[in-house]
């Protein structure tokens, strides 16, 4: 009766267990054991019943065994699955110590026996299909099939375990329910195309660019264009040690062709100074004949193969504005269809719906993912915070926007708590935050522009960087500038001025006005002696703050730049080369980027053409102080008696200013009294103390 095949891992086990049988019976032949002629009768028919290729038909094919060589691996998985199996090899063998396969066995027990398939080179060694156990022998050693290829002739899909550890699955990286955006699909249906071009021997693909999560979005792409699964494994968790290494390749080659499998190795964090890694990339590059994919943000240039190098940059600004609607449509439960629906209502909400994009948009540059997640979150939080949800647009679009808010960055009076808006605003922002906050310090602004003391230039300057930040959708989307190019397109600024001057407030005072996250990077500590690590630092900063479009504070700017455009030696040049980076990544990061020096001299004239703003803070003088004395004390502090004309003749900057108002508020509470001229004067003489300086008599004359 021929057998009823319904479920694939019936068919894989019934097509195995059939082939075991014919194996099975040659020994039984060889030791001369009458084998059952029911099961014999049953083969031929069992295997004829298969209508479509099985595990083990599928594993010969691939890896070209012979008849030979596939009775041998069935003999070695008939040891694993039935334990009659040693007696019947025991006694073959004519050993009862020697109760398992050998290759001796096979050559004189299975038909159309060859020694080629001894080899190390035979598919049974060299995919390792089989492990030769030790002995003083080839042929009486003790043979076993690998895990992994047992699982795998059972109908048992599982990655290979010694795989695992260095190799995963790349989970679809499309948010549900949306599609590539186009420029991404264009691209993955190119690489797929090359690949279909070129069945018998696929070419390497290399995806450049700094956006990592777009480059994994194209390759999964590409991969499921050509019906196949993709894994990825980062290239500075290769082995090290060069068995390990070969033995990795080995068991990737057999994992990709026994699952269809493409592999993504991800150079992103390469460092191309370590030569022992360079050269394993290269090795996968030239060996490697599966599907692979690299993902790099410099090109590679093996000599020894061609590779196609394609350019993989974020979903441009229209793309990023249909991904925004089709998440807000999804979270707000209006679905695009219902949105053409000819009505004046919905034409309003429309118009909202568009604003409030475009907002988000003139910011943050994100991926779709992030989008998404974004939106997602936003809204998460507007369901918790109302304790209560509603799918209807028109509960959440009431507080969308101010009336005839512009299409710019908001500033914060815009930014109304808890409407859209605002809690879309937050949520973006928080993009960026878990890359940056291992990376730089951040800065939760508190200033205002009533904080800050400053000559009125100065204010107005500030003030236009703002402004540039707030409209630069308009100017250079909306208005043509950004297709000028590239460069020069990022909003870069110079604080000048020795320390208190009020540099870093007025850094604070730009997040505070733009809703912005500040992150503060000390220069001096991202400078490396070795060369190229300084450059890699920096992109590390730039590439985690794109997203949040986060206002970014390099301290000690005087640490990289100087006057450096004469090379005097290596070290210069490599200095100036540092110098160039930070600048070309200034000019094109489309957030803010601010440098800070005490030494605006010391920079070269070169290097600041290319900075679009200078601001100088310079040592206030006595107003200024006085101004800066008036302010420096919270509403709620109680103070009496203060005279801030005599206290403006501190000779200190804002900065000294604010630390001696601290200590002697500190100071009066702990006596129980209200902030007055003698608990300033202790504070200014554990200032001065600080600063080594005397203070003088002149400046606390009539105090107390």
């Amino acid at each position: 009766m021929t057998a009823t095949i319904n479920n694939q891992h019936d068919v894989s086990a019934t097509d195995l267990f059939a082939v075991l049988t014919k194996v099975r019976q040659c020994l039984e032949n060889y030791i001369g054991r009458e084998g059952s002629r029911d099961r014999q009768e049953g083969q031929a028919e069992i295997i004829s019943s298969f209508t479509f290729p099985t595990p083990l038909t599928n594993l010969c094919r691939i890896f070209q065994l012979s008849d030979f060589e596939r009775d041998i691996l069935v003999m070695c998985c008939g040891m694993a699955l039935d334990a009659e199996w040693e007696n019947l090899c025991a006694t073959a063998n004519n050993d009862s110590r020697r109760d398992f396969p050998t290759f001796n066995l096979a050559l004189t027990a299975l038909p159309a026996p060859d020694w080629s398939a001894l080899s190390p080179m035979s598919p049974l060694r060299k995919w390792h299909l089989i492990e030769v156990g030790e002995g003083n022998s080839l042929t009486t050693s003790a043979l076993r099939i690998d895990e992994r290829i047992l699982h795998y002739l059972m109908g048992i899909h599982h990655g290979d375990e010694k795989l695992l550890r260095f190799v995963a699955p790349v989970k679809n990286f499309q948010a549900v329910n949306t599609k590539l955006v186009d420029s991404h699909q264009q691209l993955a249906e190119q690489v797929a195309a090359t690949w279909g071009n070129s069945p018998l021997h696929y070419p390497v693909i290399q995806l450049c660019g700094d956006e990592i999560t777009s480059k994994r979005t194209v390759a999964a792409a590409a991969c499921q264009l050509i019906e196949c699964d993709l894994c990825i494994i980062n290239a500075c968790n290769l082995p090290q040690n060069n068995q390990d290494f070969h033995e990795f390749l080995q068991l990737w080659e057999r994992e990709a062709a026994l699952n269809n499998l493409a592999l993504l190795l991800d150079c992103d964090e390469i460092d191309s100074s370590d030569h022992t890694l360079d050269n394993a990339v290269k090795s996968i590059i030239e060996r490697l004949e599966n599907p692979l994919i690299i993902t790099t943000r410099d090109r590679l240039s093996p000599k020894q193969r061609t590779i196609l190098t394609f350019d993989v940059y974020k979903p441009t600004i229209n793309e990023q504005r249909i991904i925004w609607k089709q998440a807000l449509d999804g979270e707000l439960g209006v679905r695009s269809d219902e949105l053409k629906v000819e009505s004046k209502e919905l034409g309003v909400r429309r118009e909202q719906l568009n604003i409030l994009v475009d907002t988000l948009v003139s910011q943050f540059n994100l991926t779709a993912p992030e989008i998404f997640s974004a939106s997602h979150k936003a809204f998460a939080s507007k369901v918790t915070s109302d304790n209560s949800h509603s799918s209807s647009f028109s509960t959440l679009n009431s507080s969308l926007l101010t009336p005839n808010s512009p299409v710019s960055t908001p500033n914060s009076s815009l930014l109304t708590p808890n409407s859209p808006l605002s809690l879309l605003w937050e949520s973006c922002r928080a993009q960026a935050r878990p890359r940056l906050d291992d990376l730089a310090q951040r800065i939760i602004p508190s200033a205002t522009w009533d904080d800050i003391v400053l000559p009125e230039s100065q204010i107005q300057t500030l003030q236009s960087v703002a402004a540039h930040v707030r409209q630069r959708m308009k100017v250079y989307e909306k208005w043509g500038f950004a297709g000028k190019g590239e460069r020069g397109l990022g909003i870069s600024a110079l604080f000048a001025g020795v320390s208190g001057t009020g540099k870093t407030m007025s850094a604070e005072v730009l997040a505070q006005e733009l809703q912005l996250d500040l992150y503060r990077i000390d220069l001096s500590a991202v400078v490396s002696k070795y060369i190229g690590e300084t450059e890699k630092n920096l992109r590390r900063v730039f590439d985690a703050a794109e997203a949040g479009a986060t206002i970014l504070l390099f301290d000690e700017a005087d640490a990289l730049f100087g006057k450096r455009s004469e090379v005097k030696d290596s070290r210069d040049r490599y200095a100036n080369m540092e110098v160039s980076y930070l600048l070309q990544r200034m000019e094109t990061y489309q957030g803010l980027a601010v440098l800070t020096t005490n030494l605006k001299d010391s920079i070269d004239t070169a290097f600041l053409r290319r900075i679009r703003f200078i601001v100088k803070f310079a040592f206030p003088d006595i107003p200024q102080r006085e101004e800066i004395w008036r302010r420096i004390f919270p509403k709620n502090t109680p103070t009496e008696g203060l005279d801030f004309t005599k206290l403006a003749k501190l000779n200190v900057a804002g900065g000294n200013i604010r630390n001696i108002a601290l200590n002697a508020a500190f100071v009066a509470a702990d006596a129980g009294q209200a902030v007055g001229m003698k608990h300033i004067k202790v504070a200014a003489h554990s200032e001065y103390t600080k600063l080594e300086r005397t203070l003088t008599d002149a400046e606390v004359r009539g105090w107390v």
